[in-house]
């Protein structure tokens, strides 16, 4: 039988899932590590005998497996050439809770964030905290020996460790908990794996020899942060092995141990009482990064709740990122370095006031820092926010040269760290770098990072070279390699160096032990892969040429724009994390359907496809279907991979090699069809609703076909010319983009937006123009949209002017100008400056309520309840706040935004019958619910015509355009 026939087999005989075509392969041979190791299948168990089955299949096969949560592993602890068993889909459940022991007993798959929002009802919480926690969940935390900011007050997850209930590589299922002495030496009478396994520990562990071998040669103990190798100097504390505890618990081996020891199926976690609520922040901003170390050894003399450090590489990375931009209204100056310090009360604001002035006074006596600003609130979110971002952003740096992951996570004692450093960089000067440094300073751990291109040869030569040298100077200060990101693939291979051979073979021996059939993770910490092998990038490659109808030379092309994806995994958020992205992703929990795997498979194929058109991949269709081009891509992930651009690209190259569809054609030739259908509007409007036509569009017949207006907007201009003259014109000119959208279907918001825009005395220009080109582009026929942007920006860009800007009604057309037409239109310089004075209307009441031409005297006094839905592009390109300072005027409104996620519809995308289901549930993610508990009386406010279209069918509610609300209350 073959290795196919025994999959599908195996894949029958599973409760969960078993994939093991192609793209499923591409998208899990990559972690957020610099390694690309392609397996023979993912697994997505449900159930703790799907595990069992998976282990006795790879036994049986010579298969390695390789358990995975988020994949956000840095060091490649996630890929493996065997089967991936990825258990963030069903494994995530809070199986218990013991509010009184303060422990919380999870699966695998459950998100630190998620587990926090759990807990915090009865005012608890799970400590480490990692940067990815929105998404990271607890099995790859265990897996990891996770830390993050907080460590310094919480510990690491080891520290948190209760019990482990695992399965063995020959399918026992056992529980790793505390001990005592006595019941550990009776576990190592038996015949089972598990005794073998308790056996082999105490044979090894109680040689006095062995144990002062350990305490040599492993990091110092002060480092509570590390990671290297198996946790076996943790052990030595029971008296069964020198030291002074009367229980043992071997689920804290299993910590850090990266799923090479037993598969893990449930954790048992201490938990911690809330941090207090009573913070101060302090932001010391430096001109050099040796003197911000320095300062973090005063510093950490006070009672710091989080002590962490950013350089200016990550800083000047935030001025180009939309999301993060607004985050750093902290920076004073230029600094080099600025370290971000919490302090916390329990008693009152006042006292973390007074400890954040001695910490303040302190570093002043020691002339640290050129600014020492205070933060408060939710600032201090804003502020953890962007250092939480800090790896993605890495991630949005132009070009071939990154910042590598090969030295990333050292840790050594505090009192060590300037020395350390110091010595680092003088290290990288020789080799005329200069280092990332960004991280936990206050735990001696600096998460540093050479620039590379690992494209090349050179490079790789340097990626190993750097690596080997850090290593030395590790050893030097008896530090840790791996402080909190794991051995993996990068450091694996130096353990023999690290901790010496004779302990080394130790570890080899326990994983013998604990896996006598090779088949839990290998090649990670004991005999690893070499650290330069199986790099994501073939070294020396030829680049290829890809040609694109969009221009990309902002990230140096289409590739380099996909390659930006460094595998964070911030499109692995759910609803609960806020924001938008992925929303393919929440309604799945696919990771086929993050913006990272079609980042990924795009990169493979451009790579890899021996095609002339290399996008040209029934494959790359498959990832990119579910993508609803909300954009939130753009902005939320740090590195700004624009993933609907890619799409909008990707599907105009395989259809001009596979055709267009008649479906695609009708939707992208709407305003056309539309301006025959106004012809005979009542006609039209009951033909497309028919259910053999709509069948015939392939539209879902849940789904009412929007209905033409009796009267086109410009139709409505012609007969309703304003009488005022000049003079009623106070407040200048604008000019006003008819959408397509406005003029056939919304025509009332348009009449409303005239009016008001009238009535407060402007004068409203609509001249002839081109439709937007929105359906054009999201349906990939770009070379009509370019035809479009090229007109649009001949006849905007000489009349266009900061005093006479174009404003627009629907978010996705007028933001268009200043998105999709950069690429498209041939005159960049025309586009640019056109680009600058376009405004959605809401930002243009913003800019106008703050010079003071619009105010609260113009409107009524009644009061108003309003809720506010952000289009997806307002929310990525635009900001949903200029809607809700637009709707504050009036005195006596009362406006709230939704924090709502993409509401599904996404254009003709939730029409579609197929995706008819998909949007639906997209909806239900959150704004469906948020609105079914809205008041009747509240007027809900929404953009976007999708948005209302969509709000209408999930809720039977009416949303209103935010320009038809403001002008109701107009007195």
């Amino acid at each position: 039988m073959s290795i196919l026939q025994q999959f599908e087999s195996l894949s029958q005989s599973l409760d969960g899932t078993l994939l093991y075509d192609r793209l499923h392969k591409i998208l899990y041979a990559t972690d957020a590590s610099a390694y690309r190791i392609m397996p023979e299948a993912v697994a997505l168990p449900k159930t703790n005998a799907d595990i069992v089955k998976l282990l006795q299949f790879a036994r049986k096969n010579n298969l390695s497996l390789t358990p995975r949560t988020a994949g956000t592993s840095l060091a490649g602890q996630t890929v493996g050439s065997g089967i991936i068993v990825d258990v963030s889909k069903y494994f995530t459940e809070i199986v218990h809770f013991d509010k009184e022991k303060q422990t919380v007993t999870v699966q695998p798959g459950v998100i630190r964030d998620e587990l926090n929002l759990f807990l915090k009802p009865h005012g608890l919480f799970f400590g480490p905290n990692t940067s990815t926690s929105s998404r990271c969940m607890i099995g790859g935390m265990v897996g990891n020996n996770s830390s993050g900011t907080t460590s310094i007050r919480y510990g690491v997850t080891r520290d948190k460790i209760v019990e482990i209930k695992a399965v063995l590589s020959d399918g026992t299922e056992v529980v790793f908990g505390e001990l005592s002495s006595e019941a550990f030496i009776e576990k190592t009478i038996g015949d089972t794996l598990e005794n073998a396994i308790y056996r082999k520990l105490h044979e090894e562990l109680r040689n006095t020899a062995t144990q002062e071998e350990i305490k040599n040669e492993f990091p110092k103990p002060e480092i509570h942060r590390r990671n290297t190798g198996y946790a076996v100097d943790i052990l030595l504390k029971s008296n069964l092995f020198g030291g002074n505890e009367s229980t043992i618990n071997v689920g804290k081996l299993l910590c850090g141990s990266e799923g090479t020891l037993a598969f893990t199926t449930e954790v048992t976690l201490k938990v911690d009482v809330l941090p207090p609520t009573n913070n101060v922040m302090v932001v010391a901003h430096f001109y050099t990064i040796q003197e911000s170390l320095e300062a973090v050894v005063t510093a950490m003399k006070h009672h710091l709740y989080t002590c962490e450090m950013m350089d200016d590489t990550i800083l000047n990375c935030t001025k180009t990122n939309r999301e993060q931009a607004k985050n750093r209204f902290f920076i004073q100056g230029d600094p080099k370095a600025v370290i971000m310090m919490e302090v916390g009360s329990y008693v009152s604001m006042e006292d973390a006031e007074i400890q954040a002035n001695a910490l303040i006074a302190d570093l002043e006596l020691h002339d640290f820092g050129y600014a020492l600003p205070k933060i408060y609130g939710a600032d201090i979110d804003k502020i953890n926010e962007l250092r939480k971002a800090g790896l993605g952003l890495l991630g949005s740096i132009v070009g071939d040269d990154k910042a590598a992951d090969s030295i990333e996570d050292t840790a050594v004692e505090l009192s060590d760290l300037p020395n350390y450093i110091a010595d680092f960089s003088a290290m990288m000067a020789r080799h005329g770098q200069e280092a990332i440094y960004y991280a936990h300073a206050g735990a001696g751990e600096i998460h540093l990072r050479p620039v590379l291109n690992l494209k090349t040869k050179e490079g790789v030569y340097q990626f190993r070279n750097i690596a080997t040298e850090v290593a030395h100077l590790v050893k030097k200060y008896r530090g840790s390699l791996s402080g909190e990101h794991g051995d993996g693939i990068v450091r694996g291979e130096f353990l023999p160096f690290m901790i010496g051979d004779k302990n080394y073979e130790l570890l080899k021996r326990i994983k013998l032990a604990f896996d006598p059939y090779s088949v839990l993770n290998i090649g990670k910490i004991v005999n690893a892969s070499k650290m330069d092998e199986k790099l994501r990038f073939e070294p020396g490659r030829a680049e290829p040429e890809i040609q694109t109808i969009q221009d990309f030379s902002d990230s140096m092309g289409i590739l380099r724009l996909a390659e930006k994806c460094n595998g964070s995994g911030d499109c692995r958020k759910p609803a609960s994390a806020g924001g938008t992205l992925c929303p393919s992703y929440r309604a799945t929990k696919n990771e086929k359907d993050t913006t990272r795997a079609r980042a990924n498979a795009l990169r493979e194929y451009l790579t890899q496809s021996e095609k002339e058109n290399k996008f040209n991949h029934k494959e790359l269709y498959e990832v990119f279907e579910l993508c609803v081009s909300c954009k939130a891509c753009a902005s939320e992930c740090p590195s700004n991979v624009d993933v609907a651009a890619l799409k909008s690209e990707f599907l105009y190259q395989y259809q001009k090699a596979n055709g267009f569809s008649l479906r695609n054609k009708i939707f992208a030739n709407n305003a056309k069809l539309n301006k025959l259908g106004s012809i005979f509007p009542g006609l039209t409007n009951f033909l497309v609703n028919q259910p053999l036509v709509k069948k015939g569009m392939g539209v879902a017949a849940k789904r009412e076909v929007p209905l033409l207006a009796p009267k086109t907007f410009r139709k409505w201009l012609d007969s309703n010319k304003s009488k005022k003259t000049a003079a009623d014109f106070v407040n200048g000119r604008v000019s006003l983009f008819c959408d397509e959208f406005t003029n056939y279907y919304d025509v009332q918001v348009g009449i409303d937006a005239y009016e008001l825009l009238t009535q407060l005395g402007y004068e409203v220009l609509v001249i002839n123009h081109e439709e937007s080109a929105r359906a054009y582009i999201s349906k990939g026929f770009l070379e009509e949209a370019k035809v479009i942007a090229n007109k649009n920006v001949s006849i905007f860009a000489p009349i266009v002017t900061v005093e006479i800007p174009l404003i627009g009604i629907e978010p996705s057309a007028i933001l268009t100008f200043r998105d999709e037409y950069l690429r498209l239109a041939d005159d960049k310089t025309a586009a640019e400056k056109l680009a600058k004075n376009c405004l959605t209307v809401e930002e243009f009441f913003k800019r106008e309520i703050e010079s003071g031409r619009i105010h609260a005297a113009q409107f009524s006094n009644e009061e108003k309840q309003i809720k506010i839905h952000g289009h997806c592009h307002q929310k990525s390109l635009s900001t949903v706040e200029a809607s809700f300072a637009m709707l504050n005027v009036p005195t006596n409104n009362k406006v709230t935004i939704y924090n709502s996620g993409c509401c599904g519809m996404a254009g003709s995308f939730g029409y579609e019958k197929e995706h008819y289901e998909i949007s639906m549930q997209m909806g239900e993610d959150t704004l469906f619910p948020k609105i079914r508990g809205t008041e009747q009386s509240t007027a809900i406010a929404a953009a976007g015509t999708s948005c209302r279209h969509q709000i209408f069918d999930g809720t039977s509610r009416k949303a209103q355009h935010p320009v038809s609300i403001l002008r109701s209350c107009l007195k």
